[in-house]
């Protein structure tokens, strides 16, 4: 099951284990069983400090794990490679004694909920989202017993799936009922359980000294205007919903200049290690709804707190664009998707639709070739705008249809799921419909500044924040970097240039100003 450098990476990772560990295989006679009973035995084989027994878990194939002695509260659902090989590791750690690098007060907040937590978490493989949410939720049933988790491999349990409906992961149910969907954190999760978290994370976030710089936005931008702010020697914020933005999204990367090939989420965290060494005060699972300038610039948050600095430094990125048509809303997670990494198992041997015609488009329709019956990409213009390697490489699938010069109107469903599209042909105005069960948005960004547009910052009519040079915005001690503004290009590499540029901008703003 593991090849030799997996091999020799559990070994290292093996030796932290403190206290003894039970693995326990709840099987039946199918081949994922057998895969799943040789992985825990090559596992145990690695350590003293690991023994295996058969489990009797309701799902099969299933591996726990727990504390030697302690009846297991950490369940894989599915054999925990691909992504999911990580959470395995940190399962297997964490219930051998060795301690989370998560804050402190956020692991004493978990072990003192009250009630019973039973966790699921549906997921695909090849979803680079969910094993963050896993990977917490094992956390949680670690350091309290009240709290279960299982990770269910979507592929493994299509009934489940079916009788659910879930066309989307990860999709979190507590205690049998849906809790959420999507990418979330352990500080989200907790707060979603501890209802009082909230408004005690408000009072004391109002209660912080203003800063010299602050930066909204957790994303490249964010993360190099915080390093290149911080490393001036000034006392500098980060403020943004979760550390990484859209990059956490993102599968390969392979035009990051000296770094041949990665992925989103260790650049991210590579990111927020370097933010992290500068002692930036870095404040996530927060949103900024409002911005105003007194003597200082202030931002209100949507929970209710208030933060202020003498210089600001906006990098709120940007998201998928949506179609904005009938159907979509009511269908997202139930047939619409965005992401074809994470949602496209789901639609193994069905019909689906890429809706839009650029890299990410066309690089969707190639991926999802492999695993769906066929793709129709549907393109508004009438030419395609990806890089033409990724167009012939489209083209020679035998299962990848094009159709240009199309408007989608509507996504069509059952009033459960989506079951087709349609779209108008722009050149005979001919309205038409295609059967099919997903259909994959990929049709560029929209800036994320609509809280912007009742304050005094200048926007151009797409909602881009317009900057000079320096990235100085129109209002005085505000300043913008990357996808939120009218920099040209929306690359990875760029926001970061602009992040530093906007941080640059903003430390010669503080120093005239204090002359």
């Amino acid at each position: 099951m593991l090849d030799s450098n997996l091999k020799q990476q559990l070994d290292t990772y093996l030796n932290y284990i403190v206290t003894p560990i039970e693995l326990s295989v709840s099987g039946n006679d199918q081949a994922k069983s057998a895969e799943l009973q040789a992985l825990a035995e090559e596992v145990a084989g690695m350590s003293a400090k690991i023994s295996l027994k058969v489990g009797n878990a309701p799902r099969q194939p299933t591996l726990s794990v727990a504390a030697a002695g302690q009846a297991p509260r950490v369940h894989f659902a599915g054999i925990p490679m691909g992504h999911e090989f990580t959470s395995l590791v940190l399962a297997l750690l964490q219930s051998g004694g060795h301690p989370s690098k998560a804050d402190p007060a956020l692991l004493e907040q978990i072990r003192q909920l009250k009630g019973e937590f039973h966790f699921e978490t549906y997921i695909s493989l090849s979803c680079q989202n969910c094993p963050d949410v896993v990977q917490a939720l094992n956390l949680m049933a670690t350091l309290n017993p009240n709290i279960t988790h299982t990770m269910i491999d979507g592929a493994l349990f299509q009934d489940e799936v079916n009788a659910r409906q879930i066309m989307a992961v990860p999709n979190v149910y507590l205690n049998g009922e849906p809790f959420g969907q999507g990418r979330m954190t352990l500080p989200e999760i907790v707060g979603k359980l501890d209802t009082g978290a909230a408004e005690r994370k408000a009072a004391e976030l109002s209660e912080k000294a203003p800063y010299d710089m602050l930066i909204v936005g957790g994303g490249p931008a964010g993360a190099a205007a915080a390093i290149y702010a911080a490393r001036k020697g000034i006392r500098t914020g980060l403020v943004a919903e979760r550390f990484g933005g859209q990059v956490m999204d993102t599968v390969g990367i392979e035009n990051f200049i000296s770094v041949p090939y990665t992925e989103g989420p260790k650049l991210s965290a590579s990111l927020e290690q370097h933010v992290r060494q500068y002692g930036v005060d870095i404040i996530t699972e927060q949103r900024v709804a409002k911005l105003t300038r007194a003597d200082q610039v202030e931002l209100d948050l949507v929970s209710g707190a208030k933060l202020k600095s003498r210089a600001v430094v906006l990098a709120t990125g940007a998201r998928w664009r949506e179609l904005n048509v009938p159907g979509e809303a009511e269908y997202r997670t139930k047939g619409v998707a965005y992401c074809p990494h994470c949602d496209g198992p789901f639609f193994k041997g069905k019909k689906v639709a890429v809706i839009g015609g650029g890299n990410s488009g066309i690089e969707a329709a190639i991926d999802l070739a492999g695993i769906v019956e066929h793709v129709t990409v549907v393109e508004f213009a009438d030419t395609l705008r990806a890089d033409e390697v990724l167009q012939k490489k489209a083209r020679s699938l035998p299962n990848v249809d094009i159709i240009l010069n199309a408007q989608t109107t509507e996504v069509i469903g059952d009033g459960s799921k989506v079951v087709g599209l349609a779209y108008k042909d722009r050149s005979s105005g001919e309205v038409k419909q295609l059967e099919l069960a997903g259909i994959f948005v990929q049709i560029g960004l929209v800036p994320n500044t609509e809280w912007l547009k009742e304050s005094d910052i200048s926007l151009t009519r797409f909602g881009e924040i317009e900057i000079d040079a320096k990235g100085a915005t129109s209002m005085p001690g505000v300043f913008a970097a990357g996808d939120a503004t009218t920099v040209p290009f929306k690359q990875i590499i760029i926001s970061m240039g602009s992040g530093a540029t906007a941080a640059l901008g903003a430390f010669d703003y503080l120093i005239r100003t204090s002359v």
